[in-house]
C-alpha cells in the first residue's frame, strides 16, 4: 500500500489553531483513512514526540511524527496550512506540514520510503512544488517523485573530492535522523565534497564501511544521543551539534569540518578505552554535567534492584522474614548457611519451599550488594567512559566497607571519573599509551579516589549518614504522624536515590530492637515500606485512568509498575521521573507522605524489611490499614500527576538545554 494517497492530503483546510488542535484532527483522518486503528492513541504518541522537541524545522514546514502501535499501515499525511500553526519552529509559523507516522515493527523498506522524504524537504524546489499543487493528486505525485529520485541525487558527487563522514540520530529516530543525513548530504554537493551519511534510526542502522572511514578528512557528529560504537571515529577531527542543527546549518557544519580537518588542533574522536575531555560538549554546565553522570550511573543501578529486590521479596514469602535476621551458632546467616550446606535431594518435602526460599534470598541479597559499587562504578563511567569504570566500583566497596552507603557511592563515584578523566587527557609517550586505559588510569584512580575515601572523605560521610538517622530516631518518640510525613516525603523525593536509601538504611537498622513492648521500629519500617511503594503503583494506575497523558513506552512501562510497586521496588517510576521529573516527584510525593503518616498514625507494623504486599504476613494483623494507607496514597499520587500533566506545562526541553557546541 503506497504510503500517500489523496485522502491523506489536505490542502488549504482548517485543521485547528493549535499544533495539538491540528494534530488531534489529522490523527483522526488518518484513522478515518483506515491508517490507524486509535485516533486518540495516535494523537497521544505524536503529542508525545513533540514534547521532546519541537519538529518546526524553518521555513515554513514542520514534521510532526512517531512510531506507534496506533497505527495500521505507515502512513504519509500532508497539509497546507491556512494559516499557519506554531511548531515550535524560530522563524515563525508552518504552512507546510508532514505528519510521517510507522507502525511498530514496520520493515525497513518502509521507514527508508519515509526517511527519503523527510530528506527531500531541505530541497527548495520541491517545497515550493507543494506550496503550488491544485489537488491531492498533484501532491501525490510530487511525493512519489521525490522519493523515487532522491536516492540518485544523493549519489551526485565527484569522485576526487574531500571526503567526510557523518552520523546523524535522534531520540524517535524516524524524521529528524534522515532529514540532518540528506541535508548533509545535499550540503556535500554543494561544496563538492564527498559525505558518507550512517543514519542511526528506526529503519536499523548500516555501520560505514571502514575503509571510508579511514580515508574521510573529518567527521561530523549530528546527534541527540549517544553514538554507537563511536570508537570506529577514533582520532578523527569532530564536529558534534545538535541533530537540528545538520538540518539548520548543513552548509556551516560541513564548513567546520572541512577546517577541523585542516587543524593540528582540532578537537579529534576519543578511542573507546581513553578517557578525555572532549568526550562531553565543551560548553556543557557543571550542573548539567553532574545530572548526567548521576542520571548513568542510576540507569546502570536499577538492573539490580530489580532483579535483587525481587528476589528478596520471593525469599521472604517462601522462606520467611526471619531468615534476614535469625544467625545459626555459628553466627552465619540462616538464609546463607541453609542455601550454601543443604542439598535440595537431601531434604524432608516439608523444608523444600524453606530451602528455595533461602537460595532466592541469598542470591537477591547477592544483587543488593551491588548498588553501591555499580551506582559508584557507572558515575565515573559518565565521566571518564570505561577507564573510569574500575575504580569506580572500588571506590563504590570502599563506600559501602567504611559505612558510608549511597552517599559514600556518589562522591567516591564522582572522585575516580574526574580522577580518570583527568588523566586520560595526559600527554604518555606512544609505547605508553596503550597501558593507560588497561593499567594505568585504572591503578592510580582507584588509589587516589578510594584513598581519599579511606583516609580523609569515608569517615565524615558515614558519620553524615549516621547523624541522618539520629535526626530520624529522635523523631520516633514524638509526633509519628509528623514522621510518617517525613519518612514518606524522603522514599519519594529521589525514587530510590540517596534519600529514599537513608530512610530505608534507618528503618533497617533498627528493626531488629523492635519488640511487641516496642513496636515503634517495626512501624517506621511498615511507614517506609508503604511509602516507597507508592510511587510506581499511582504511575501504574494513572496510565489507566488517563492513557493519553503518557506515551506509549510509558504506558508500557506502567504495566511493569504494578508488579515492582506491589515489590516496594520505588525505582519502577524513574522512567516516568525521567520523562517529567517535577511533575511525576511533586505528585510522587504528595502521595508517599499521605501514605506514611496513615501507616504510622494507624500503628502499622512490618518485622519484614523487604517485599511489600509479598510479606503481610509479618505485619500481625495491621495488613488490613497498609493496605488501606498504600490505596490512599496511591489515588492520592495518581489524581495529582493526572492534573499536573492536564493543567501545569512545562517548558520545551530544548529551552531549557544549552545547544552542544563543537568538541
Amino acid at each position: 500500500m503506497p504510503v500517500i494517497t489523496p485522502q491523506l492530503v489536505a490542502l488549504d483546510r482548517p485543521l485547528g489553531s493549535t499544533k495539538d488542535d491540528v494534530i488531534r484532527t489529522i490523527a483522526g483522518m488518518v484513522a478515518d483513512a483506515g491508517r490507524a486503528t486509535d485516533a486518540e492513541a495516535l494523537a497521544t504518541d505524536v503529542l508525545a514526540r513533540e514534547a521532546l522537541t519541537a519538529t518546526g524545522m524553518g521555513g515554513g514546514i514542520a514534521i510532526p511524527h512517531a512510531k506507534t502501535a496506533a497505527v495500521a499501515e505507515p502512513a504519509l499525511f500532508f497539509a497546507r496550512l491556512r494559516p499557519g500553526v506554531d511548531f515550535g519552529a524560530p522563524d515563525g509559523p508552518a504552512d507546510i506540514l508532514f505528519m510521517i507516522l510507522a507502525p511498530e515493527g514496520a520493515a525497513d523498506t518502509h521507514l527508508q520510503v519515509l526517511s527519503r522524504l523527510a530528506g527531500s524537504l531541505v530541497d527548495d524546489d520541491f517545497t515550493a512544488a507543494l506550496r503550488a499543487a491544485a489537488t491531492p493528486e498533484e501532491v501525490v505525485a510530487l511525493v512519489d517523485a521525490a522519493v523515487a529520485d532522491r536516492e540518485e541525487t544523493q549519489a551526485a558527487v565527484a569522485a576526487d573530492a574531500r571526503s567526510l563522514v557523518a552520523v546523524t540520530a535522534c531520540p524517535t529516530g524516524i524524521a529528524h535522523t534522515y532529514m540532518a543525513a540528506d541535508s548533509l548530504k545535499a550540503a556535500g554537493e554543494r561544496a563538492g565534497v564527498r559525505i558518507t551519511v550512517e543514519t542511526q534510526g528506526s529503519a536499523g542502522s548500516k555501520p560505514i564501511d571502514p575503509a571510508i572511514i579511514a580515508a574521510a578528512d573529518a567527521v561530523i557528529f549530528a546527534v541527540d544521543v549517544d553514538v554507537r560504537d563511536k570508537g570506529r571515529f577514533a582520532g578523527k577531527p569532530v564536529v558534534q551539534v545538535p541533530v537540528k542543527r545538520g538540518i539548520d546549518d548543513a552548509d556551516g557544519l560541513v564548513a567546520r569540518a572541512l577546517a577541523a580537518a585542516d587543524d593540528p588542533s582540532a578537537a579529534r574522536v576519543p578511542s573507546s578505552g581513553a578517557a578525555s575531555s572532549s568526550a562531553a560538549p565543551s560548553n556543557e554546565s557543571f550542573g548539567a554535567l553532574l545530572k548526567r553522570v548521576l542520571l548513568t550511573g542510576v540507569s546502570y543501578m536499577i538492573p539490580f534492584v530489580a532483579g535483587g529486590g525481587l528476589l528478596l521479596a520471593i525469599g521472604f514469602a517462601m522462606g520467611g522474614y526471619e531468615i534476614a535476621f535469625a544467625s545459626d551458632v555459628q553466627g552465619q546467616n540462616v538464609a546463607q548457611f541453609t542455601a550454601l550446606n543443604f542439598q535440595l535431594w537431601n531434604l524432608p518435602a516439608e523444608g523444600l519451599l524453606y530451602y528455595l526460599g533461602c537460595v532466592a534470598f541469598v542470591i537477591g541479597g547477592a544483587s543488593m550488594a551491588f548498588l553501591v559499587p555499580a551506582l559508584a562504578g557507572f558515575i565515573a563511567y559518565g565521566l571518564a567512559d570505561r577507564p573510569g569504570i574500575a575504580p569506580g566500583f572500588v571506590a563504590g566497596s570502599i563506600a559501602g566497607f567504611m559505612g558510608a552507603g549511597f552517599l559514600g557511592g556518589i562522591v567516591g563515584g564522582l572522585l575516580a571519573g574526574v580522577v580518570a578523566r583527568w588523566m586520560g587527557t595526559w600527554n604518555v609517550p606512544r609505547w605508553l599509551a596503550g597501558l593507560m586505559p588497561v593499567v594505568l588510569i585504572p591503578l592510580l584512580a582507584s588509589i587516589i579516589a578510594s584513598g581519599l575515601m579511606v583516609v580523609v572523605l569515608g569517615g565524615p560521610i558515614a558519620a553524615l549518614t549516621t547523624g541522618l538517622g539520629d535526626f530520624l530516631n529522635s523523631l520516633s518518640g514524638t509526633g509519628v504522624v509528623l514522621l510518617g510525613l517525613l519518612l514518606g516525603t524522603m522514599m519519594a523525593i529521589d525514587l530510590g536515590g540517596p534519600i529514599n536509601k537513608v530512610a530505608y538504611s534507618f528503618a533497617v537498622a533498627n528493626l531488629a530492637t523492635g519488640s511487641p513492648e516496642n513496636p515503634g521500629p517495626w512501624m517506621i519500617m511498615a511507614a517506609v515500606m508503604a511509602a516507597g511503594m507508592v510511587p510506581p503503583l499511582a504511575m501504574a494506575l494513572a496510565t489507566v485512568v488517563d492513557r493519553r497523558l503518557f506515551s506509549a513506552a510509558e504506558r508500557e512501562n506502567g504495566k511493569a509498575a504494578w508488579l515492582l510497586g506491589a515489590a516496594f521496588i520505588s525505582e519502577g517510576a524513574i522512567p516516568f521521573a525521567a520523562a517529567d521529573p517535577l511533575r511525576v516527584i511533586g505528585a510522587s510525593i504528595l502521595g508517599a507522605a499521605t501514605t506514611g503518616a496513615i501507616a504510622m498514625g494507624a500503628g502499622v507494623v512490618s518485622q519484614a524489611p523487604h517485599g511489600g504486599v509479598f510479606v503481610m504476613f509479618a505485619m500481625q494483623g495491621t495488613w488490613p490499614m497498609f493496605l488501606v494507607a498504600i490505596v490512599a496514597g496511591v489515588i492520592v499520587s495518581a489524581l495529582a500527576v493526572i492534573v499536573l500533566k492536564r493543567f501545569v506545562r512545562r517548558a520545551p526541553i530544548e529551552a531549557a538545554e544549552p545547544q552542544l557546541a563543537t568538541v
